[in-house]
């Protein structure tokens, strides 16, 4: 993406927030580590933390468990809200926006395309996260993963992204395949980033297109 896009086919274009536009992999990552040493478990290694993410934060305390023993319902209500109190403080501590990502976002808004979020992180997280990185004002809309009843990859999310963001021709970029099934259950193309946090190779998203940066 570059200054200069001629023609762009889209009205909105929605982006996942982590490993999409933010790589927030290292606070994540200290949060669970937190959460489970509270819980007298042994940490997750960083780098592995990175496949562990894309269904939410409770999820994400699951998995964390799963990996390093017992991992019932009742440990995980046990942690969770010390996972999500860590993080809350520590939102933006190594967190950095994927490079020339903000030079992106201000071409396609000069070419007259509104943007929006749409991840499973919550609401109050995500403006968390939004603020401490300095884009207040820059998405039309952001949507979160408490907003509606349902979570990715229902499409209902996406669908009320693309709507608060004005509508019309529409595309989603993600990097997971949480991402690639919410953009086909609202059938919309999918672009799907190379560098991101999915569990499996890229190429296994089955997107519409693949970028490698911003």
């Amino acid at each position: 993406m570059a200054r200069g896009m001629p023609d762009i086919p889209f009205d909105v274009v929605a982006f996942d927030l982590d490993g999409t536009l933010a790589d927030t992999a290292p606070d994540l990552a200290a949060s669970l580590n937190h959460a489970l040493a509270a819980l007298g478990r042994e940490g997750v290694p960083a780098e592995n933390v990175r496949n562990l993410i894309g269904h939410g934060a409770r999820a994400l305390l699951r998995k964390g468990l799963a990996a390093t023993g017992e991992a019932s319902e009742e440990l995980v209500e046990q942690g969770f809200p010390i996972l999500i109190d860590h993080y809350a403080a520590n939102i933006c501590n190594e967190t950095r926006a994927y490079p020339e990502l903000e030079q992106a976002l201000d071409a396609l808004a000069a070419e007259g395309v509104a943007l929006a979020i749409c991840t499973n992180k919550p609401e109050r997280l995500t403006h968390l996260l939004i603020d401490a990185l300095g884009w207040d004002g820059r998405c039309a809309a952001d949507v979160g993963g408490d907003t509606l009843p349902t979570r990715k990859p229902d499409p209902a999310m996406l669908h009320e992204a693309v709507g608060r963001a004005g509508d019309g021709r529409a595309a989603f970029v993600g990097d997971s395949i949480v991402d690639a099934d919410t953009a086909k259950a609202a059938r919309l193309p999918f672009i799907a980033v190379s560098f991101g946090f999915s569990d499996r190779p890229v190429e296994a998203l089955g997107a519409d297109a693949v970028i490698d940066s911003y």
